[in-house]
């Protein structure tokens, strides 16, 4: 594996490293970057980066903004570059927000090495990792549908079981016995409410709703 971990404390850069690579293997390979800048030039350099490890609060004039500003400038210097934060927050409404920005994942500094490693492989696999500390959050409301929270129709939750399993348009059309067009649309309501802009994202979220 070949990783970019982006983190303005060095300690946490190497701990973080050493965890890898006995995790994963001697295999692994690690690049280091203190700030957002230093981890571009990196990217623009080094095109055999599977994954960017970025903290959410990086040293910069983004201030406590700063990392979802990462999240959304790696995205646009790799498009296809997954980027998974590694936070010591774990308020939920930051998991929520990393992922709307584009993060594929999102691990707390508190986890284990196994969880680490875990979440990563996933990852790399085209999967997305939603910590389970977004689904204890206290804040959200626990009497209501979470269908009816997301403002979601009837029609629309059928559609986005379908995008969780992977299915396309055209298949999800086969399937509920509409047209394509009637499918987009439907998409596009699911990505307006939940404020992403791809299935990936959408199925993260579903799952950090319980919608699947």
């Amino acid at each position: 594996m070949h990783l970019l971990i982006v983190d303005d404390h060095r300690v946490v850069r190497e701990g973080v490293a050493a965890m890898l690579m006995q995790g994963f293997g001697g295999a692994t390979r690690v690049h280091h970057a203190p700030d957002l800048a230093e981890a571009l030039r990196i990217v623009a350099e080094e095109p055999e980066i599977e994954v960017v490890l970025l903290d959410l609060f990086l040293p910069g004039d983004g201030g406590p903004n700063a990392g979802f500003a990462g999240i959304e400038a790696l995205a646009r210097a790799a498009p296809h570059l997954p980027v998974v934060i590694l936070s010591s927050s774990e308020e939920p409404r930051d998991v929520r927000r990393a992922l709307a920005s584009g993060a594929l994942g999102y691990i707390p500094k508190s986890a284990g090495p196994e969880t680490l490693t875990a979440a990563l492989d996933l990852v790399l696999k085209g999967e997305v990792y939603v910590p389970p500390l977004i689904l204890e959050d206290e804040t959200a409301p626990r009497s209501r549908n979470p269908a009816i929270v997301a403002g979601l129709t009837d029609r629309q939750v059928e559609v986005l079981a379908m995008i969780v399993r992977g299915h396309s348009n055209k298949q999800i059309a086969r399937t509920m016995r509409i047209s394509e067009k009637t499918v987009k649309a439907h998409v596009t309501a699911i990505f307006k409410s939940f404020g992403v802009i791809n299935r990936t994202q959408a199925a993260a979220m579903a799952r950090s709703l319980g919608l699947a």
